[in-house]
């Protein structure tokens, strides 16, 4: 049975064991002294979660072990000179086993006999099966497969079964027990207080593990180059040397790549955070409503253009109109190139406009009006009250709002890699053409490489030190943050 009929099964069940569950418990008499403790939705969403979460929680569990149990087990059943042979020669025998049990599945019994006994053509009777196989494999794969076909039907089998028993028996369970004072409300508060506490863990695990993730990936590469050698190098050349060579060779400096996306974040804010925060404040403080109906939409409309459009953009129109101008205004030879930082952080500064504007839009539209009515009732002019008293109450909000804008900045990699090209170097110069850590990030992971060299691993390192940009970033903000919410409030 599959998997999407088991947990519609499940669903089903769940949703039944809520009906009769809430008509049950809305049929219940009062009796003398004792009230109803829960509303009847609360005793159907119990039973509800009584039928569905269990079984769930059990079909997952099983699905995500039982490959883990199969694996092991066909392995063990092959002969001994096939488990010597090394980790690449087993996902090669473990892929054409599993490939011949799904497509021994297709075959009619009498092919299946052929098949057994040796006599069929295992890649040309596959292939009318529509089952791509890369050879005819070796006779100790055909036991193998049929065992591991067995042990798969068995565990879909067990697993549909079980999980389609217990969430009866959650039903059951819901249902049998509804009196006046069972406390389904409590039950039902008390899981939901759980999920929530499992859905922060996710997240927090998910973070701990991204970042332990590069950390050790790092330490390997550190191994490799000294730290001084990446913190404090000038010079971006990781020469990529060949397959099993090791990769020794390179200088590593991070400070070309470091400048090139600061620099750009930056000439991208300056262009971004006075035309959104402009933008937001006269769409909050002047606009009609009417105005303000057709402006903020558009201007959001700008967050939903892919990067590569932009990119594309800047790449075709605004690198060549700036340098043309530059030409111009030179006498014939331009002085801002094609691909540079002022052409990455113009159109990178277009794409964070709606990211400043909206953001701030909503913080100074939360400024309680009382303010802003006290303001005025005192006599200042609405630009004053603007200056004087919404943007310093709005303040906290409005760093946080570009401090998204900034991280969303530094993380930019197709504009960058379009607008601004791929030479790492240092230069004050925005005319010209440098380029961000994202970058470098994407360039050391494509191709194929070995995963132990420098030049890959270098690519974690690179990662690792974005994250302590943007923890970073964080910390300072969140200091503003406090510092000036305890004045104003």
């Amino acid at each position: 049975m599959s998997v999407s009929w088991v947990l519609a099964i499940i669903l089903v069940i769940g949703v039944v064991a809520f009906m009769v569950a809430r008509l049950r418990a809305a049929r219940l008499e009062p009796q003398a002294g004792v009230k109803q403790h829960s509303l009847p939705g609360y005793h159907g969403s119990y039973a509800l979660i009584l039928a569905i979460f269990p079984a769930i929680i059990f079909f997952g569990i099983w699905k995500a072990t039982s490959p883990v149990y199969i694996d092991s087990a066909v392995w063990r059943s092959l002969p001994e000179q096939v488990r010597s042979a090394s980790d690449a020669n087993r996902s090669l025998t473990m892929g054409t086993i599993y490939t011949i049990g799904d497509g021994m599945r297709r075959l009619t019994p009498a092919e299946l006999d052929q098949v057994r006994s040796g006599q069929a053509d295992l890649k040309a009777l596959f292939a009318s099966r529509g089952v791509a196989l890369a050879s005819s494999g070796e006779a100790y794969m055909i036991p193998a497969a049929e065992n591991y076909r067995s042990m798969s039907d068995s565990s879909s089998l067990w697993s549909a079964v079980g999980a389609i028993l217990l969430s009866l028996a959650g039903a059951w369970l819901g249902l049998s027990g509804i009196t006046l004072r069972r406390r389904a409300r409590n039950n039902v508060e008390r899981v939901m207080l759980w999920g929530l506490i499992a859905a922060s863990t996710v997240a927090i695990l998910t973070t701990v593990g991204i970042v332990l993730s590069m950390l050790f990936q790092t330490l390997t590469f550190f191994q490799s180059v000294p730290l001084s050698n990446f913190f404090f190098g000038t010079v971006w050349d990781p020469r990529f040397a060949a397959a099993g060579s090791g990769g020794a060779t390179g200088q590593f400096g991070l400070i070309p790549l470091l400048a090139g996306t600061l620099y750009i974040a930056l000439v991208a804010m300056l262009f971004a955070v006075p035309v959104g925060l402009f933008a937001a404040i006269y769409m909050s403080e002047y606009a009609s409503r009417k105005v303000r109906s057709v402006v903020k939409p558009v201007l959001e409309l700008l967050a939903g253009i892919p990067t590569i459009v932009y990119g594309i953009f800047a790449l075709v129109t605004v690198g060549p109109l700036l340098r043309d101008i530059s030409a111009a205004l030179s006498g014939g030879q331009p002085f801002i190139m094609a691909q540079s930082v002022l052409t990455a952080g113009l159109v990178m500064g277009i794409m964070l406009i709606p990211f400043v504007s909206s953001l701030s839009d909503d913080i100074i539209s939360s400024v309680p009006r009382s303010l802003h009515d006290g303001s005025l009732g005192l006599g200042a002019t609405r630009s004053e009250t603007v200056r004087n008293v919404i943007l310093p109450a709005a303040l906290p909000g409005i760093v946080g709002a570009l401090l998204l804008t900034a991280s969303r900045a530094i993380g930019e990699t197709m504009i960058v890699v379009l607008a601004a090209g791929v030479a790492a170097k240092l230069t004050l110069n925005p005319g010209e053409a440098m380029t961000t850590i994202t970058v470098k990030i994407v360039n050391q992971l494509t191709g194929d490489l070995e995963f132990t060299s420098p030049q890959t691993l270098v690519a974690f390192a690179l990662g690792i030190t974005l994250f302590v940009i943007t923890l970073g970033m964080n910390v300072l903000a969140l200091y503003i943050v406090r510092k000036y919410r305890e004045q104003y409030e």
